[in-house]
């Protein structure tokens, strides 16, 4: 068996700049960044290489004694990835100086034996290179000045990391090369919605372990997460995302970039759930998130929250009023969960399955084409004739029709419907091109 990569966790007190680092270490921009205290909440594993050397990156949320109970879930979030550490990268602010946060982090962070190297970061220029020696005082070694902002130093920084993980080979497992890509990588499904309908919750519920921070005020996931978990059917890569809002409801700059990545997440999808309050049912924003589900060419299942908060005789209209706001989706799935207790969670794997197995569905030539047959028997194109089809590509089916001439949307339509129905595929989207000729 191949060895593991290692892995570097990067900590730290609150903006000191540990997303700004992991940015710069992976090579790109993948974290929110804001000149804002407490950005980032979640742990985020990233891969990362230098000098030949593959090892996976660890962005945390600030470590902070006390604090309200959100600050407390944030730390706990912190000190589970420290757990699963090759090396800690420990960054403090030149700009600041060494504070009392960065001294109780610190030692936090000397409990857990873990090897550290301590970072200065904000080292904009040789002015500020002789403050780094403050930190002595924190009993972390020797700093390595650098500025994330601008890239200043950052060579040696990842020098000093792979370094210290060759040094740790000698005593714990080698670095593992980066292994080669599967031919089907694991299921990709990402948890959308509006903010606060328990997106979070449902991720940990369906991971089987607190990974996204939960807590009980919109917006407190501000990127997306992502983590790999082995069922018995396959890999599934669930994607927990910010929650998304009408634009005339996003804050300028930070939530904004949290809604692209959320986006960007969705974009990279195979699946999406979709998870609705159904305390309050679907709103016309459940239904733009519908509408951009749709454009992404993912399947959905639709997962309707706190459904043992709604009384037994208004069950019912909730459903009606699902069906009719999302009417488009087709015959997605529904399923009623209370994902604070688990309840109903278990019929969320087999949904996500089999939406899968329609997904990748591929049909051979020659029931496609006798399925055509059959539907232009039943009713013909004005003007037109399909000739003969063949499917292109899956995730979703795709069909190239050869025609005679063009097809009208109605008609097309039509053969999508009869296509979906003769070969049984489900909720799952269909695209078809039209060719003349």
């Amino acid at each position: 068996m191949p060895a593991r990569r290692k892995t570097v966790v990067v900590a730290g007190r609150p903006n000191v700049g540990k997303s700004a680092l992991v940015n710069r270490i992976v090579g790109r921009r993948v974290t929110v960044v804001e000149e804002q205290s407490g950005v980032t909440r979640d742990r985020k594993v990233l891969t990362a290489e230098w000098s030949g050397v593959t090892f996976d990156v660890v962005d945390t949320g600030g470590w902070l004694p006390g604090g309200d109970a959100l600050d407390t879930k944030v730390s706990e979030q912190s000190a589970r990835a420290l757990a699963d550490a090759d090396l800690v990268v420990f960054v403090v602010d030149v700009a600041v100086g060494a504070t009392d946060e960065d001294l109780a982090a610190a030692r936090f962070v000397q409990r857990t034996g873990r090897p550290v190297l301590l970072v200065a970061n904000k080292v904009d220029d040789d002015t500020r290179e002789g403050q780094i020696w403050e930190f002595i005082t924190l009993g972390l070694g020797e700093p390595v000045p650098v500025s994330a902002l601008h890239g200043r130093r950052a060579g040696d920084l990842l020098d000093a990391i792979v370094e210290r993980l060759d040094e740790g080979d000698d005593e714990g497992e080698p670095i593992a090369e980066e292994a080669p890509d599967e031919e089907v990588g694991p299921l990709r499904v990402a948890i959308v919605g509006r903010p606060n309908v328990g997106k979070s919750t449902l991720f940990n519920k369906l991971i089987g372990e607190d990974r996204s921070v939960v807590h009980d005020m919109p917006g407190t996931t501000r990127d997306a997460v992502d983590t790999v978990v082995a069922t018995d059917d396959g890999p599934i890569c669930f994607v927990d995302t910010a929650g998304m809002r009408r634009r005339a409801k996003t804050e300028a700059g930070l939530e904004t970039y949290a809604v692209l990545r959320s986006l960007e997440a969705l974009d990279r999808a195979d699946l999406a759930l979709l998870v609705i309050d159904a305390t309050v049912g679907a709103t016309a924003q459940d239904q733009r998130l519908a509408e951009r589900i749709a454009a992404a060419g993912c399947p959905a299942v639709v997962v309707l929250n706190k459904w043992d908060l709604i009384a037994t005789e208004d069950r019912n209209d909730v459903l009606v009023s699902v069906a009719d706001r999302l009417a488009f989706l087709g015959d997605a799935p529904v399923l009623k969960v209370a994902a604070s207790s688990g309840r109903g969670v278990h019929r969320v794997l087999p949904a996500l399955w089999a939406a899968s197995e329609e997904y990748h569905r591929r049909i051979p030539t020659g029931p496609l084409n006798r399925a055509l047959r059959d539907i232009q028997a039943h009713h013909a194109a004005p003007g037109s004739r399909i000739r003969y089809a063949v499917q292109g590509a899956i995730d979703p089916p795709t069909f190239t029709l050869f025609c005679s001439a063009r097809l009208s949307q109605t008609y097309l339509r039509y053969v999508e419907r009869g296509l979906r129905e003769r070969f049984e595929l489900g909720t799952t989207p269909l695209r078809l091109r039209v060719r003349i000729g």
